[in-house]
């Protein structure tokens, strides 16, 4: 009791990290950063919904614009020099130390040269490079900062060592000798009293950038941006990109983001923990049960998600060419009707937090279609019924979109003609749905009904050798499928997967035929010619035989629970009562004559089982009366109940009863009398 309790607690456990791990997945996917994903230009129709503004936001001036104000603002720029105060004097300094006949020989052109270098120093001496760059930009005046104090001065007044030296000696007096001035060095006390000051020519051009408005304007909450069928233009595209921008700007904040995550989050996992309590409690035996088959569903939410995320992120494809009724066809094929339209309504609900453009409408268009897959497909048999539903999904889109529109724009004029062209491109990839469950049947070991059909071809090879090697058998299986079908429609369960289960539960006979009297033709028993226990293992042994066969043929694991329940733990009565008639003074050991089971464990195979023994016992009856046959069938399912064969079935009293009412129907159909004709006297 234990061991099953914390074996029940461990699939359990399973497979809620199995949905814990969607919901990290599918918040992972979701966009955190910008969700601003419309793609646009000017002079081009806006494709998409209304656009209102969500918050208020600046408008951005464009990069043309921003950088023509910018060089505006710049041309009044002046670039700062720092002044050194301490070289003219050491220059001077020096001049007066200097031994030379220039001091002693000819005190005037000490005097003029004193004179002169005050003067060229006192107008500042930048290096050439300086100069040259300052003409190159056009600068027609410079800072010049003496003592903490900064005072313009023009350009042409400023000199460089060469100019400096060329000023003083092209204002020589004219009585001095200008080849003997040349002889005195003079380029020795000239050098540029002028350093280009970076860090404050910097920071005058920063606060000049920075006086430079980004914005021009100002866009205020639910403010009408721009709406389908509008044409882009230069103010509405400097809008929307204005709006992108904020929307990114936003986002960069650490603080928010964690809030979008929280939120995301909380929405992800109510919608998932509705999925959860509904196959939990809904579809416990039918979904929940297995892990694969919760594994599947999940796996197609979240790439159905993905998907979305993938094409409205990356790509310049409309969200309505992919082919989100995709999910419930092949849900419903699988399961139920009911699960597959939960999942993809679920399904759809988170994709609405990826689509940015109009989600109301995508929403509204998509559980449209979802409910047009469960009306019109709730059992594919064919390939013309997925065609059929591929274009009333078409018709389905293209009406609600029409109808969505006028409400919204009251007009026509704004109707997207080009998102018919995508519905139609929705529609065609859905076909390729019959591809999607075959590659499924074969992953995940589920059965279709077209697999089923395909099946049921008493023409396959292997029911043509099961007709020609145990003909008996196989006649009698085709009337235990006729008997279990009927039931099976008439208590609401699977009757093809019933039909097809029929069909094969005896196909173990096909190894030994001539032990089973059905094929025996000439009215020789072999099994008279043994022991019961040999005998009744013969018999027991076509249940394994059927399902190595089975195997051998690879028939799904469905069809062979069949094979393996159609007898349960019942025992080879026949030879089991002779052996204890027999052997009245021994015990007979039960095991021999049982079969390995187990018993039928779902309504399906419950059918199937009474079927079988219905059908078999009906032919030892001498003759078929309404009350023979009642008693028959009433009998043989009581000793059943009375064993235990149902008790791990999920059938009630009620079904059993239909059940009895159906076989006591057929069995009197396929026994009535026939008239008589009378012979020819002639």
């Amino acid at each position: 009791m234990n061991h099953n309790f914390r074996d029940k607690k461990w699939h359990t456990g399973s497979k809620v990290m199995l949905f814990v791990v969607a919901i990290a997945v599918i918040v992972t996917i979701f966009p955190h950063a910008s969700r601003f994903n419309y793609h646009f230009s000017v002079g081009k129709p806006w494709h998409y919904g209304l656009v209102t503004a969500s918050f208020d936001f600046p408008v951005y001036k464009n990069a043309q614009q921003l950088q023509k104000e910018q060089d505006s603002a710049l041309r009044s720029f002046t670039p700062y020099f720092r002044y050194n105060d301490t070289l003219v004097t050491s220059e001077i300094a020096q001049l007066r130390k200097a031994n030379g006949t220039v001091f002693s020989a000819a005190p005037a052109y000490r005097s003029y040269l004193q004179r002169t270098l005050m003067y060229v120093y006192g107008n500042g001496i930048m290096t050439t490079d300086d100069y040259q760059k300052m003409k190159q930009e056009q600068f027609t005046n410079v800072n010049i900062v003496k003592q903490n104090m900064a005072t313009r001065e023009f350009l042409k007044d400023i000199f460089t060592v060469t100019t400096a030296y060329q000023y003083i000696t092209n204002h020589l007096p004219p009585s001095f000798n200008k080849v003997y001035f040349e002889t005195l060095n003079v380029n020795n006390y000239i050098a540029p009293n002028l350093t280009y000051d970076l860090v404050a020519s910097n920071q005058i051009k920063d606060d000049l950038l920075h006086s430079v408005s980004e914005t021009s304007g100002l866009v205020q909450t639910g403010e009408r941006i721009i709406d389908r069928g509008d044409i882009v233009t230069d103010s509405s595209y400097r809008v929307l990109t204005s709006l992108r921008t904020a929307t990114e700007r936003q986002h960069l904040d650490t603080h928010q983001s964690w809030l979008v995550i929280l939120g995301e989050s909380l929405l992800v996992t109510a919608l998932m923990s509705l999925l959860f309590l509904y196959i939990f409690l809904f579809r416990r035996r039918e979904i929940f049960a297995r892990f694969k088959n919760v594994l599947f569903i999940i796996m197609m939410i979240v790439f159905m998600v993905g998907l979305a995320f993938t094409v409205v992120s990356f790509t310049v494809l409309n969200i309505y060419v992919v082919p989100f009724a995709l999910l419930p066809i092949i849900i419903c094929t699988f399961f139920d009707a009911r699960s597959a339209l939960y999942a993809h309504i679920i399904t759809i609900l988170l994709i609405s937090f990826v689509v940015t453009s109009s989600p109301l409408e995508f929403v509204i268009l998509q559980i449209m279609a979802g409910m047009t897959v469960i009306s019109s497909l709730q059992d594919l048999t064919q390939r013309s019924q997925l065609v059929k539903t591929a274009g009333l999904i078409f018709v389905t889109y293209s009406v609600v979109y029409l109808g969505i529109t006028l409400i919204q724009d009251q007009t026509l004029d704004k109707i997207m003609w080009m998102n018919f062209v995508f519905f139609a491109l929705n529609t065609l990839l859905l076909l390729f749905a019959y591809a999607f469950i075959y590659l499924i049947e074969k992953s995940f070991g589920f059965l279709s009904n077209v697999t089923l059909i395909e099946l049921s071809n008493v023409n396959n090879d292997l029911m043509v050798q099961f007709s020609e090697q145990a003909p008996g058998t196989f006649q009698h299986s085709l009337q235990v499928s006729n008997l279990a079908t009927e039931a099976a429609q008439k208590i609401h369960v699977n009757s093809l997967l019933v039909r097809t289960g029929a069909l094969y539960h005896d196909i173990g006979k096909m190894a030994s035929p001539l032990y089973f009297i059905e094929n025996q033709t000439n009215g020789i028993n072999p099994l008279t010619e043994m022991s019961d226990e040999e005998a009744a293992q013969i018999i027991i042994n076509h249940v394994t035989d059927g399902v190595r066969i089975a195997n051998k043929y690879n028939l799904p694991w469905q069809i062979i629970q069949f094979i393996r329940t159609h007898h349960g733990r019942s025992k080879v009565r026949y030879f089991y009562l002779h052996c204890v008639n027999c052997n009245p003074d021994s015990k007979v050991d039960v095991k021999l004559f049982t079969y390995p089971g187990p018993n039928p464990n779902s309504k399906e195979t419950a059918v199937l089982m009474m079927a079988d023994a219905v059908e078999a016992a009906s032919r030892t009856l001498t003759e078929y009366t309404e009350e023979k046959i009642n008693d028959l069938v009433d009998g043989i399912v009581q000793t059943q109940i009375t064993e235990g064969a149902f008790q791990d079935a999920p059938i009630t009293f009620r079904d059993i009863e239909t059940v009895k009412t159906v076989f006591k129907e057929k069995l009197r159909n396929m026994y009535h009398h026939r008239i008589a004709y009378p012979k020819s006297e002639a």
